[in-house]
């Protein structure tokens, strides 16, 4: 039961931080909008890893917790008035723009986490467990089917307008070009050459700042302010 509560406690950790953000922050600010979205999905997590859905809880944990700490610095970061990832810019940018949408929002996130941190945190993971990327597959893929299932049901819950007008919103058209599933599937080929170059760290370093940008370029797209 001791060993439960050690593994269990960084997770729990994460969930505080994000509750007291999800308290401190404006409803409407667009980084609290996604901070809701990924609460809720950290805690889903959570439950089916004390469930026992997870045939390796350390492993799980590791690379939940190492994946929230990405989002996590990333909010320090802005706070202390810093430069955050490129993918993190345009969400703290536009967090408070009055043409941005709800949806947007949550999605903008979701973009930056999944396309740049979920890959630099299995890297991490990996590091800490000692493992390679193909040991923590079923971990990421678990997480990832999560992530997909939830992702219908924010776009449901945060569409505006009735079904009979959402064909002709802009909205529509702009979240057409995005998906979840193919950004999961990009990021699993991104971790998997992280780790390959772990040891050409010039090259890494230029993967990654590649990565970074493009995910923020998509992020911005996502991001476009929308007319009434």
């Amino acid at each position: 039961m001791a060993q439960c509560e050690q593994l269990t406690s960084p997770v729990d950790a994460v969930i505080r931080r994000m509750r007291a953000l999800d308290a401190d922050l404006p409803a409407r600010d667009g980084v609290a909008v996604f901070n809701r979205v990924y609460l809720a999905v950290t805690e889903a997590v959570d439950r089916r890893i004390g469930a026992g859905r997870f045939a390796d809880a350390r492993a799980a944990i590791t690379l939940d917790v190492r994946f929230a700490e990405r989002y996590l610095a990333a909010v320090d970061t802005v706070a202390d008035e810093r430069r955050p990832p490129a993918c993190w810019r345009p969400l703290f940018q536009f967090r408070r723009h009055p043409g941005v949408r709800p949806l947007q929002f949550a999605l903008a996130g979701i973009n930056a986490h999944i396309g740049h941190d979920l890959a630099l945190a299995v890297v991490d993971a990996c590091r800490t467990l000692d493992c390679e990327p193909t040991d923590l597959e079923d971990e990421f893929d678990r997480v990832g089917d999560l992530l997909v299932s939830l992702e219908e049901r924010i776009r449901e819950d945060l569409m505006p307008g009735p079904d009979l007008l959402q064909i002709a919103d802009p909205l529509t058209h702009l979240l057409g070009s995005w998906s979840l599933e193919r950004a999961r599937d990009a990021t699993w080929s991104a971790a998997r050459a992280l780790w390959a170059l772990r040891r050409l760290p010039d090259l890494a370093e230029e993967f990654t700042e590649r990565l970074d940008a493009a995910v923020g370029f998509a992020g911005r797209m996502l991001l476009t302010p929308l007319p009434d």
